[in-house]
Formats: C-alpha cells, structure tokens, sequence
C-alpha cells in the first residue's frame, strides 16, 4: 500500500469519526428536544456543534478522494456505522452487545479484504465533461425508476440515494483532481458543470434518504450503506481505470470482502440496544392505596421516530435511545369532596 492510498486511509477513518460524531450528537439533541423547532434549535450550540462535524467530516472525505481511488475511499464510509457504535455506548452509559461486536468485527474484516485488492495509485484520470453527463443522465434514469410509486418504497428509496451518493462521490472527485492540477484553469467549463451535479446529486440523495427511513431504519440503512461504495466502485472500475490488485484471485477476494462487510452492515443497521427498565411509583392521595410498582419501558419505535424527525444522518439506528419516564397518571377513584378520606361507593 503506497503513501497515497495510507493518506486516504487516514483520512477516511477521521471523516469516519467526524460523521459518528455528529450523530451521536444529533441523536441525543434530538432525543431531548423532541418538540423542539428550527428556531430553537438554530439557537442551541449542541445542534451547531453537529453542523460542524458534518462539514468536517465532508471536508475530509473530499480531501481522501484527492489522495485514494474510489474503491478504497468508498468502502471506508462503512465505518461512520463503526465508530458510531462505540461512541453511542459510551454516551448512553451502555455496554457494546454481542451483536454489535459482530457486525463491528465483520465490516472491519470485510473492509479489510477490499483494502488490500483495492489498493493503487493516486487518482490521476477524471471524468470529461461528456463522460460525467452520460453518468449523470444514466442515473437520474435509474433514480426514477426505482423511485416510482409501488411496493416496498423505502428499499428502493433507500438503493437511490445510496446510488446518487455514490455518484455524487464520484464526481466529487473528478472535482478535486481537475481543480487542483495546474495544468488546467481552477474553474473551467468542467469544473463547474460537474460540481454543479455534484450539488444536485447529493442533495437528491438527502431527500431519498429521508424519505427511505420513513418505514424504519434497519433495511434501508443498510442499503444506502452498501450501494453508495456500489455504485462509485462502478465509476471507478469502468470509467477511470481503476483495477483490482492479484487478477482472478484478488477479485475473489474482494467479493468475499464486500459480502462480509455488507453482512457486517446489515448486522450493525438491525442492532437494537435493550432499553433500561424503569420503577415508577404511583402518587400517594389522602386515603387512597398505593399500587404496586410498575415496569415502565418506553416504546423504542416512537423514540426513533422522534430522531428520524430531527436528525439528518442515517447512523441514529445503532445509537441508544434516552429512556423516558411515561408521564405520571392520576387514581381514576377520586374522593368524595364532602367526606375526605373516604372513597365512593362502587
């Protein structure tokens, strides 16, 4: 592995970090803040903070792509699921379950496997202002097909905007390569056209995302996780001559890499932290019992989608949920007004 491709590596792993980060952030500000509006959140230093770990970790993604081919730099998103594991433990006071563990171990292994046939030079070829239309068109044909109205849509949702990341990745860095070469005018015809789909491509993206995790988070999350680095490996192996390192036998070793790691993902994307059962007592009235205590477990499908309805990144699914007390419910025996102490008659 040359310095070009340890340097994307590293910096993959921080915008890695970074994205985790502001996850966990956006999660626990979401969880607390669930009525909250834009208005109060715009006002709020926690919610600002994520702001700033999203840059930063977009900022160092473009920055890896500078440095390391598509398919090192995309597979390497899978860790944002990774690092949010055991940061979300952390935050909530948790233990890492089994299953975590397990899907942590299977992505890093996967990740691993792809590394090592993936490895090559420095970026040095770009899309031409053609090649990147064609791209742009061929996906914006796939992205309305698999965004009709129909069965299952957050799948399909969820594959679109994996899919229109992925290209947006890839453009991305057909971006960074021709505006830092110079040979070439920083902003030239091709410089603009393609960061101008880079823009519509990502925040498409966005929108798909979002609608996708509208159903639950497990199955989409973990589509959009895998088709991103899917659809940039294409790009990068058909277009800008990127190859697989040891011929027939690192390709079968990089598919058995991307099976594990796509297991890996699909086990982090369905781990579900056991929420924490709380006691709560019933309040005390004059000459009215005191019921026995009660087992009170908030419900961790309305908690998500509380977080779904704040929070922008996908990465809430592996994260703990605050428990909540269920709000404190009066006796439904009330008391005589005339004769305190004394309950009425059934």
């Amino acid at each position: 592995m040359n310095a070009a491709t340890l340097a994307a590596v590293a910096l993959s792993l921080f915008s890695a970090v970074a994205y985790a980060a502001a996850a966990v952030a956006q999660e626990r500000l979401a969880s607390r803040n669930a009525d909250a509006g834009i208005r109060r959140l715009l006002a709020t230093g926690a919610w600002w903070g994520s702001v700033l770990l999203n840059a930063g970790g977009a900022l160092l993604h473009v920055v890896a792509l500078k440095y390391g081919p598509l398919t090192v730099v995309q597979p390497l998103g899978a860790l944002t699921l990774v690092a949010a594991v055991p940061l979300g433990a952390r935050v909530a006071g948790r233990r890492v379950s089994a299953r975590e563990w397990r899907g942590t171990a299977l992505t890093l292994l996967g990740l691993a496997a792809i590394l090592v046939t993936a490895s090559g030079p420095a970026p040095d070829h770009i899309l031409s202002l053609p090649e990147a239309l064609a791209v742009a068109s061929t996906t914006m044909i796939l992205i309305g097909v698999l965004a009709r109205p129909g069965a299952r849509p957050g799948l399909r949702h969820a594959s679109a905007s994996g899919i229109a990341s992925g290209v947006a990745s890839a453009l991305t860095q057909t971006v960074t390569v021709a505006a830092t070469d110079s040979s070439g005018p920083l902003l030239g015809w091709q410089v603009i056209g393609v960061a101008l789909l880079v823009a519509a491509f990502a925040a498409g993206g966005l929108i798909l995302s979002q609608t996708a995790y509208r159903g639950g988070l497990g199955g989409p999350l973990a589509l959009v996780t895998l088709a991103n680095p899917g659809a940039a490996a294409v790009i990068g192996l058909t277009l800008l001559g990127e190859r697989l390192q040891g011929g027939a036998a690192g390709l079968l070793l990089a598919l058995v890499g991307a099976g594990l790691a796509g297991w890996g993902v699909v086990t982090l994307s369905r781990a579900t932290p056991a929420l924490v059962p709380e006691t709560v007592a019933e309040p005390v009235l004059d000459a009215v019992p005191v019921s026995p205590r009660r087992i009170v477990i908030p419900s961790s499908a309305s908690a998500a989608a509380s977080v779904l309805d704040d929070e922008e990144h996908p990465v809430a699914s592996v994260l703990a949920l605050e428990a909540h007390p269920a709000p404190v419910e009066p006796s439904l025996m009330p008391r005589q007004p005339s004769q305190p102490g004394h309950l009425t008659s059934l």
